[in-house]
């Protein structure tokens, strides 16, 4: 168009190009925002129930707050960090000590990150060329892939089913990705299924990776965050070092989502690629959160109660979805319930409502019964429930859950 201004001539393809924000297309988590306005502006006198967020309710501990307090004020910590923060990778290399067993050399083999977000953002520019493929998951967390495409690289993505415990059938992809296959991207405790890996899982793992040269990345946001058994790490596996990195966060396991703080940790050679391209793309976190993060490490007790919470979280609401007939199953960790979407509502006055989708569905809960949820349509219809609601103290927590019931119980859903 002869008004278009030059520049929308100049936009890289790998955003859209010329094309770029021409999209009518709404993004899934954009509907849901305005399904919640339109549902609450309807119905003032009804709360809404937000099960779709996927971030904790509370703050952070206030040892930790009051740690950041004192580091903010000392001169010491006002410049740049860089890859630096000796004390937070000590503390690092401490916790995974203590919690995974796992040996790791503070100097060579971690390194901070500005949140997993950040380093999933930055390792695709260390491996992928033009054409390079990125083994994933569907459903799954898309920042790694994303990345990756836009240096040229494709994505083939394994799909996760109830099946196979919402684990990839490693052998399942294709030759032609495989032989050029550079990396696999794994995450577990899964989002959005809330499946956990085990040993046995991560043994495959390590071999299969081994027999097509590939490396290995671990995406560990919600390792702690288990409700049975105890937490596992892929560098616990015999040559789990030699092929992976493995990427944790304090969002999940200690309540500092807005914090911007986690770690790479593993192999050397890769954690070194990472602080190379991490130092031209960034000044580091600020020192006085990292020496915060390092205070809420030596105290893994704070996961442990916030793990404790969501887990009587997620016995409740199994307890409600299941009385409506939802194949709810417990995960053994993570803050997620993911679970199949019916494909029908017969409503109180008999009027029945067809779903076609997890997101037709998502949409009438948040329509119908506010309550929002995150529709997964990748590998069947499926949505995720998150036991991050809002609700202070146990006697709070019964009230929303047994509020979800109600709402579902006058409802007759088939499946």
């Amino acid at each position: 168009m002869a008004d278009e201004s030059y520049i929308q001539q100049l936009f890289a393809e790998r955003i859209g190009g010329s094309n770029y924000g021409k999209s009518t297309a709404i993004y899934k988590f954009e509907k849901i925002k305005r399904a919640k306005i339109a549902a609450k502006a309807e119905k003032p006198d009804v709360d809404l129930i937000d099960m779709g967020v996927g971030e904790p309710d509370e703050m952070a501990f206030p040892e930790v707050v009051q740690t950041l307090q004192e580091e903010a004020a000392k001169p010491e910590n006002r410049g740049y960090a860089d890859n630096g923060g000796a004390e937070y990778k000590q503390a690092v290399a401490d916790y995974m000590q203590k919690i995974f067993g796992v040996e790791l050399d503070p100097d060579t083999e971690v390194l901070h990150s500005i949140g997993s977000k950040a380093a999933l953002s930055i390792i695709p520019a260390c491996f992928i060329n033009p054409d390079d493929y990125v083994l994933m998951t569907t459903p799954g967390y898309p920042v790694f892939g994303t990345h990756a495409q836009y240096f040229g690289g494709k994505v083939y993505n394994y799909q996760l089913s109830a099946e196979n415990a919402f684990l990839p059938d490693l052998d399942s992809a294709p030759a032609d990705a495989l032989e050029k296959a550079k990396v696999l991207v794994i995450n577990y405790p899964n989002n959005p299924t809330g499946a956990s890996a085990t040993i046995e899982f991560y043994e495959k793992v390590v071999a299969f990776a081994k027999q097509h040269n590939l490396i290995v990345l671990q995406d560990a946001a919600y390792s702690a965050l288990i409700f049975e058994g105890k937490p596992i790490s892929i560098l616990q596996v015999p040559g789990g070092k030699d092929v992976a990195v493995e990427l944790h966060s304090l969002s999940k396991g200690f309540n500092m989502t807005g914090w911007r703080i986690g770690w790479v940790c593993g192999n050397p050679l890769i954690v070194k690629a990472y602080g190379d391209l991490k130092d031209n793309s960034d000044s580091g976190q600020f020192l006085a959160i990292q020496k915060a993060a390092a205070a809420a490490l030596g105290n893994p007790g704070i996961t442990e109660a916030i793990a404790t919470k969501y887990s009587r979280r997620m016995d409740m609401l199994v307890e409600v979805l299941r009385a409506s007939g939802f194949n709810a199953v417990k995960p053994k960790g993570s803050f997620f319930l993911y679970t199949a979407a019916p494909k029908s509502a017969t409503k109180p006055d008999g009027s029945k409502v067809e779903f076609s989708s997890g997101e037709d569905f998502s949409q009438f809960l948040i329509r119908e019964l506010l309550i929002s949820t995150v529709p997964w349509d990748d590998a069947g219809s499926f949505v995720r429930f998150s036991v991050t609601f809002a609700a202070k103290g146990e006697d709070a927590e019964k009230e929303v859950v047994t509020e979800i019931g109600k709402r579902l119980g006058d409802y007759s859903f088939s499946f």
